[in-house]
């Protein structure tokens, strides 16, 4: 399983390149930083990993690809549902059993610093708690690729750093994970960076 990225370079309209000549190939196990000062086109990379974008120019080539996730900048949720309701539906979706998906759901939530909320209602969640419960229930559906977008861009500092920890937890399963950040911690958090500055 891989992504391979060929050749890729966007514009929108006539207006400039936003980057070029990008070649990568992301690889399972690995978390990769996608880098770059605003307006460089991160959550557009994103987007064309992803498929949602054709790019100006080169190939995207998904090679056992079978699924994917999106945790967007801004954590959505179902206000009167739980945390572990939030990781428990993915899990029943792939056919758990009630119990298995709240021992499996218990667990994931320990992995992310989330196990004392387990109960509480979206709704009283803070921050930070809602944005690492989005990434808990991404992780849970077992996806080949999880696209991040900024996921610290509305935290405090404190905040940030225990999200950016958080997405440590993800290197070394069989997911590719891709993260569009400006912050230098959930930089430093991934395993691999691809720096936009570089392809402009």
């Amino acid at each position: 399983m891989q992504v391979e990225l060929r050749n890729i370079a966007h514009h929108y309209g006539t207006g400039p390149l936003l980057f070029h000549d990008l070649y990568a190939t992301l690889l399972p196990g690995h978390v990769y930083a996608i880098t770059g000062p605003s307006g460089s086109g991160k959550s557009t990379l994103l987007g064309i990993i992803a498929g949602w974008t054709r790019p100006t120019q080169g190939t995207v080539e998904r090679h056992e690809v079978a699924s994917m996730r999106w945790v967007f900048q801004n954590p959505h949720g179902i206000a009167q549902r739980t945390a572990i309701d939030h990781v428990c539906l993915p899990l029943l979706a792939k056919g758990r059993t009630r119990s298995q998906a709240e021992s499996q759901a218990s667990h994931l939530l320990e992995r992310f610093n989330l196990g004392k909320i387990a109960t509480q209602r979206f709704s009283d969640l803070s921050g930070g708690e809602a944005q690492r419960l989005m990434l808990a229930r991404a992780f849970a559906a077992c996806p080949s690729l999880m696209l991040v977008d900024e996921p610290t861009a509305q935290l405090d500092m404190t905040t940030a750093a225990v999200v950016s920890e958080s997405l440590a937890h993800m290197a070394g399963a069989n997911t590719i994970v891709v993260v569009s950040t400006h912050d230098s911690r959930t930089r430093d958090a991934c395993t691999d960076i691809i720096d936009l500055k570089d392809y402009q």
